[in-house]
């Protein structure tokens, strides 16, 4: 046979496994094994290959129109349709619209590449993955603190859900501190940083995420009880104090460090806590000392220069007076100001003229102690009344919250229906029963 012919590289390959077919060098099974096709259609294959050759491994449809192929008459009446009232459509909106309206028979995806080729619709590109640079290692211990909460059912369904506070070196990778808290919140922070301090000292800098914790998010007016005046939430503001600066990361990449490390948490340190017997928040805390311990001696590294630049707490820097969240208040005529649904009277023997529309400092400490400042003098004060209060749950911890709510409600009916239960039931005054009267006999 003279000429050349066009065929795939899955034809080229049918050539051997049919001449092997045709000596009887293999059997159909094993034909049909190695083409991965059925032993009817390796017959089929065979009959042609024998009758034609090599050319009846080709194709027959190629070189031929389908049959299926959209007419270029109705390819051309929907793009004019789409420049004329659709132009700003995409290929799914336009393609409901054609066929509701237009009786097109055209599919979503052939209607995708025709509006392409128009130069009616541009195709959407890959995002390229994004590379981030490896970020060296600080030089010194206690150079860069990462910090982050990791959210996570610790005690798996034995105990509550909490979350982990997690202190790392970025300098050695070693775990500073840990700290067990319901949740992600102020108090939460300044109990473990407390902790943290007495310990370690002060760090030059932590790296956080933008929690609203640690950073003010909005800039909507009425933020008063989040952010002091220069913007600053809590957190910052006891930060600034102690002069350790706050370095807030982008991306969850950034701080790779302290994200690769609570997988790691929530992998290894769940399991020890569940061989321990562990249950409880106060038992957890108690025992992840002796955890980081052994953590540390497994992965921790040693960091290129030996010098720890961890500054010590000087006699002026008193974290139960820094710790705390501050709020400032005007006092009124009688000298009473309100703070969280509670109203406090000043108790002074100065004269009282002289503290009206005065500014005072409310602080709270993590522990929800109350003390009232002016002008850095700590003033007497007394409870006048006290409101309903309303609790503000962090988005974190909401599900555990309705939870705790469910679980509420479901004693509080179980209890009902036991007050109901043990009720004694007594006959009404006109009951049939009332009418016996019973007489003691004695025999």
């Amino acid at each position: 046979m003279k000429g050349y012919l066009k065929m795939s590289n899955k034809e080229i390959n049918r050539i051997t496994i049919m001449d092997k077919l045709k000596f009887k060098k293999i059997t159909e099974k094993q034909a049909a094994r190695e083409l991965d096709l059925s032993v009817r259609q390796i017959r089929r294959i065979k009959k042609k290959y024998l009758a034609k050759g090599a050319l009846g491994l080709i194709h027959q449809n190629r070189g031929r129109i389908s049959n299926h192929r959209i007419a270029d008459s109705e390819i051309d009446r929907v793009i004019e349709i789409i420049k004329n009232r659709y132009w700003d459509f995409g290929p799914t909106l336009a393609w409901e619209k054609l066929r509701q309206h237009h009786q097109a028979i055209l599919g979503k995806e052939t209607l995708r590449k025709i509006m392409i080729r128009a130069n009616l619709w541009q195709s959407k590109r890959q995002r390229k993955p994004r590379l981030y640079q490896l970020r060296p290692r600080r030089a010194c211990e206690g150079e860069l603190v990462q910090l982050d909460g990791s959210p996570h059912l610790w005690f798996e369904a034995r105990g509550p859900e909490c979350t982990l506070l997690v202190f790392i070196d970025d300098a050695t990778g070693k775990l500073f501190h840990l700290e067990f808290a319901l949740s992600e919140s102020t108090n939460a922070y300044f109990h473990a940083c407390h902790g943290y301090f007495k310990t370690h000292g002060k760090p030059l800098a932590f790296y956080l995420d933008k929690h609203g914790v640690f950073r003010v998010n909005t800039t909507r007016d009425g933020m008063a009880d989040t952010r002091d005046s220069n913007g600053l939430t809590q957190f910052g503001l006891a930060m600034k104090t102690l002069k350790i600066e706050l370095i807030y990361a982008n991306t969850p990449q950034a701080k790779g460090r302290v994200e690769k490390v609570n997988q790691t948490l929530q992998d290894r340190l769940t399991k020890e806590l569940r061989l321990k017997g562990i249950n409880t928040i106060k038992a957890a805390n108690s025992y992840l000392p002796t955890f980081i311990q052994e953590f540390n001696q497994k992965f921790g590294v040693e960091p290129k220069s030996i010098v720890n630049v961890h500054r010590p707490l000087q006699p002026w820097e008193k974290l139960e007076e820094i710790l705390v969240k501050k709020y400032q208040r005007i006092l009124s005529k009688n000298l009473e100001l309100q703070y969280q649904n509670i109203t406090y009277q000043i108790q002074t023997e100065r004269s009282t003229y002289a503290l009206r529309k005065a500014p005072v400092v409310v602080a709270e400490d993590r522990f929800g102690g109350i003390k009232i400042y002016y002008k850095n003098q700590e003033l007497k004060y007394q409870i006048i009344s006290k409101q309903p209060k309303s609790e503000i749950v962090d988005s974190k911890r909401l599900n555990l919250k309705m939870e705790e709510v469910k679980l509420n409600q479901q004693q509080m009916a179980i209890i009902t229906n036991k007050q109901e239960t043990n009720r004694r039931w007594k006959p009404a005054p006109n009951h049939p029963w009332r009418q016996y009267a019973y007489t003691n006999t004695n025999y």
